[in-house]
């Protein structure tokens, strides 16, 4: 879906400067709430700005981050760009930094954990636009179904349920999504759990850690093998089929982010959510994710990105677009704002989490390649015939290549 909004100027004009803004679209039900927002916040920034037009596209998040590339590439790079990634396009010199645009107010009210993910080399270059955090999500009425009285706080509990909801013949007792869609996510959910991640301190790769080893080990031996994960093979489940099957009450248990629940309550699924449980107890971090915005320099419109950005991150903007997707907001005013309002009490837990969170490592040039790497190769680490050391070594490895290669 390609759509540019056009409303009190947003297509150019009178004004003397006019930004182009690339965005993501939200909206999972094929509807235009992405684009009322846009043209909502525009018209009101350039009623108070007549000097600026904002000149909007919308794009899927299947062809955003690929158009924006192309953008780029072809040297007619947008203003802004709304996306999931920078570190390629600040490795080249292509971003202003975030103190060259952001008051200071402004740029220190991000939360500390995004704070640091947008950074590369200790200078931030991506600003977050929206959160989430992860979440054990469990059908309430399938755990009592199965006799189980309380949600698990450690990996050993939680195979009990999964154990006891088998029983009671639950098609996904644990839904195990490792397929390519969004394999890095449930990978990363399960290492922090376990008590590592994908790097370490230093910001070195550790994917093959012994940590993490035994993490894959226990996946496969504990839940795979004994036929705990349903009928779809870990590694050819993708996200949004097991979130579709929890919706259908078909899961005991999965992993989910906030906009699960709102599916999963026009079907009339009961849900619970509880912290991830870790090996002796709950996981110690849980895995935070933002989505990006950032100015180009190309065009040479720093003070005019700069003002818009800053209007962009008022309490009442934030709010609005997270509140509207069942979204995190990025900032520490906003999110105590969204926190203490009863009609968002159902993402307080989400709140709670994300300050303590940890980001993929999304400043490095490497990750976008890494990433692909877990999607493809991590399901294998589960199968029946596959080894954990094997396929967490060979995808560590060839990490730690294209990290050399930064």
């Amino acid at each position: 879906m390609t759509a540019v909004l056009a409303g009190c100027g947003v297509t150019g004009g009178d004004g003397d400067v006019t930004l182009k803004l690339v965005a993501a679209d939200y909206d999972l039900t094929g509807g235009d709430s992405t684009e009322k927002y846009w043209a909502e916040l525009t018209a009101a920034y350039e009623a108070d700005h007549p000097g600026v037009d904002i000149d909007v596209q919308i794009e899927s998040w299947d062809d955003v981050d690929r158009k924006v590339a192309e953008l780029v590439d072809a040297g007619q790079a947008p203003d802004i760009a709304q996306i999931g990634a920078y570190a390629d396009y600040a490795a080249a010199g292509d971003l202003y930094s975030a103190d060259e645009l952001l008051s200071v107010p402004v740029q220190a009210n991000f939360l500390a954990p995004l704070i640091s993910a947008g950074e590369m080399n200790r200078v931030q270059y991506g600003m977050p636009f929206v959160a989430s955090t992860r979440l054990l999500f469990y059908n309430k009425k399938l755990f009592a179904d199965a006799g189980i009285e309380k949600a698990p706080t450690t990996w050993g509990e939680l195979a009990a349920a999964a154990r006891k909801l088998k029983r009671e013949k639950v098609a996904y007792p644990f839904a195990l999504p490792l397929g390519p869609e969004e394999a890095q996510a449930e990978t990363m959910m399960w290492l922090l759990a376990g008590g590592d991640g994908y790097t370490d301190d230093s910001a070195r790769y550790v994917i093959d850690s012994e940590s993490n080893i035994r993490t894959f080990q226990w996946l496969r031996t504990e839940l795979v093998d004994p036929g705990l994960t349903g009928p779809v093979a870990p590694g050819k489940l993708n996200r949004k089929a097991a979130f579709a099957a929890f919706a259908r009450g078909e899961v005991g248990m999965l992993n989910g982010h906030p906009s699960l629940m709102q599916e999963a309550a026009k079907q009339g699924v009961e849900i619970g959510m509880v912290p991830l449980p870790g090996r002796d107890g709950a996981a110690q971090a849980s895995m935070g994710v933002a989505d990006w915005i950032m100015g180009f320099k190309q065009n040479d419109h720093r003070k005019e990105i700069g003002s818009f950005l800053n209007f962009v991150f008022s309490d009442e903007n934030v709010l609005k677009f997270a509140g509207d997707n069942d979204l995190l907001p990025v900032t520490v005013s906003a999110s105590y704002a969204m926190e203490s309002n009863p009609e968002h009490a159902a993402l307080a837990p989400f709140l709670q989490a994300l300050p303590h969170s940890r980001l993929y490592p999304v400043g490095k040039t490497s990750w976008a390649q890494v990433s692909e790497n877990v999607k493809k190769k991590i399901g294998k680490a589960v199968d029946p015939a596959g080894s954990p050391a094997g396929v967490l070594g060979t995808i560590g490895r060839e990490a730690t290549t294209a990290e050399d290669a930064e």
